[in-house]
């Protein structure tokens, strides 16, 4: 089956899910997406970003060629069980959580008529809602596709369709590796920003010209520490090993960097400063090196 002859069910209308549902609505028969609360399955039809809408589990997903679970992580590993029951033969279920090694052990338990793909798309803001979501949000970004063993090549295939309709560009991981990757890339600059401003609050706050001197610098650093505290918590408790790891480099490369200011050895500030910029600026092309 294709995409465009598919009805797409998104479980979750929020941020994520409700841009997912702009993005391919037109794309593929039909939208429908499943909400919690009636209000936002109503703000999502009326934005025009499916063609129906629901609180209703079981009659979203009835009739689904695909079903995208578009909801926080532990919430996507209750859901798996529930919904097992409900979808049609040969449904194509996904789902959009951050961390990927618990959401795959629950979908090896689903029945063999379901076919199981992990998806994480890398992008976000650090509001959350559906009145927040935006069709152009996946527009560029990567979106990890993590199949078991057990996904077919024509569901892989329809899980890459998808991903390029949403602008998307697909790319396929293991779960394993992609909790590894992300924790250093994602999960850990969240703790980060939120270090950041816990660390600001406590030295300077008390000072009124504290947050008139707060430039750009700190804003874009510390963007991070105003996302979803229900979604962060549930993908740091979901990925605790690989974010405790890389929490010990970065403390690490702190400490150094600590050494570095005690000692002012400037000669081997400047090596390894200069040796870290390098590093930070073959990440990107030209166009996309921005000091803030």
């Amino acid at each position: 089956m294709e995409l465009s002859e598919s009805q797409v069910t998104i479980v979750g209308l929020g941020l994520m899910g409700g841009s997912l549902a702009g993005a391919l609505r037109g794309k593929c028969r039909r939208v429908v997406g499943v909400a919690r609360r009636a209000e936002s399955a109503e703000t999502a039809l009326a934005r025009g970003f499916v063609d129906e809408g629901t609180v209703d589990m079981a009659e979203g997903v009835r009739e689904a060629d695909i079903v995208v679970l578009a909801t926080p992580v532990r919430v996507i590993i209750r859901q798996l069980p529930e919904l097992a029951p409900l979808l049609p033969k040969g449904c194509l279920l996904m789902d959009l959580g951050s961390t990927k090694g618990r959401i795959a052990a629950e979908m090896e338990r689903l029945p063999e008529h379901i076919q199981p793909l992990g998806g994480h798309p890398m992008c976000g803001k650090e509001k959350s809602g559906i009145e927040v979501a935006d069709p152009a949000l996946y527009d560029g970004c990567t979106f990890i596709l993590a199949p078991l063993k057990r996904t077919s090549a024509e569901a892989l295939a329809l899980g890459h369709e998808l991903a390029e309709a949403a602008g998307a560009v697909p790319l396929v991981l293991e779960p394993e590796r992609q909790d590894y990757i992300v924790a250093a890339v994602s999960h850990l600059p969240y703790l980060i920003a939120c270090a950041l401003v816990a660390t600001a609050d406590t030295t300077i706050s008390a000072d009124p010209a504290s947050w008139e001197v707060v430039a750009t610098g700190f804003r874009s650093t510390s963007r991070l520490a105003g996302s979803d505290v229900t979604m962060m918590t549930d993908i740091l408790l979901t990925n605790r090993e690989e974010v405790l790891k890389a929490l010990d480099t970065y403390q690490e490369r702190l400490r150094e960097f600590a050494s570095l200011v005690e000692t002012a050895d400037e000669e081997k500030m400047r090596e390894i400063l200069g040796a870290v910029r390098k590093i930070r600026r073959d990440m990107y092309p030209a166009s996309q090196q921005v000091i803030e």
